[in-house]
């Protein structure tokens, strides 16, 4: 039998985010003493479930991470199964007025893990990136960086990006594009109430022209000059903002 794909949670934001959300996908657990002192709760219900749970050096610890940057824990879950929306979706996230953020080929896995953070931040549920190789996955990195917010949305990926915002437009969406420049639209004239889905491009190369053309709305951030743009977890975090801000 085929063993499941994991990955290492660091964090106890991380950690406990995904223990709150799904306890069972937690296979091993690892930690340091001072850590250990505020998951009374993980190590009992591990105990009970006679899963792996140990509390481990400073060192050991790092080597279990692949990585300095583990927060004081470590929890080996099961890996996502990144699965394409079906038909019938985009027309149910229109009706339900659901926020949505495409990723175009962004390709650090720090910046999917900030932006997904933020999103979670303003009740975004849906992130949606390319079936492509240069498209950063939902991986260690970016579950560290997200600190939980990864396990508030769910992040698809669709065999065809481009058929799939073709519905999500049929459907109602106002489908507004990051553009470096020329972008001369504005979230202000959004329809009150109608879905929307903001799309992000790639760090160096922006959108692709194929979703380029698509965007009902092209919107560019005005800055001073002094830099030509921002980076895109950045710019993303300000056009949410101006989107979906109470």
């Amino acid at each position: 039998m085929k063993s499941k794909a994991t990955l290492n949670l660091c964090g106890l934001a991380a950690v406990s985010a995904r223990w709150a959300r799904d306890p069972d996908s937690v296979q091993r657990l690892f930690f340091d003493y001072a850590t250990g002192r505020k998951i009374g709760a993980m190590t009992k219900a591990m105990a009970q479930a006679r899963k792996v749970y140990r509390c481990v050096e400073p060192a050991e610890l790092e080597k279990i991470a692949g990585s300095v940057h583990h927060g004081g824990i470590v929890a080996v879950v099961d890996a996502p199964r990144l699965a394409s929306p079906v038909r019938g979706d985009p027309e149910r996230w229109a009706r339900e007025r659901v926020p949505v953020l495409v990723l175009d080929r962004i390709g650090n896995a720090h910046n999917l893990g900030a932006v997904a953070r933020t999103a979670a931040f303003f009740g975004v549920k849906h992130i949606i990136i390319p079936d492509t190789p240069e498209a950063a996955k939902p991986n260690d990195a970016a579950f560290r960086v997200a600190e939980g917010g990864l396990e508030a949305l769910t992040v698809w990926q669709p065999r065809n990006l481009v058929a799939l915002l073709r519905d999500m437009e049929a459907a109602g969406y106002e489908l507004v594009g990051a553009a470096t420049r020329d972008g001369r639209d504005r979230v202000s004239e959004i329809e009150p109430g109608k879905p929307v889905a903001i799309l992000l491009g790639n760090e160096e190369h922006g959108l692709s022209p194929e979703l380029d053309a698509l965007c009902t709305r092209r919107v560019t951030l005005a800055g001073s000059g002094a830099v030509e743009s921002l980076n895109v977890s950045v710019a993303g975090a300000i056009l949410m903002d101006r989107v979906w801000g109470r």
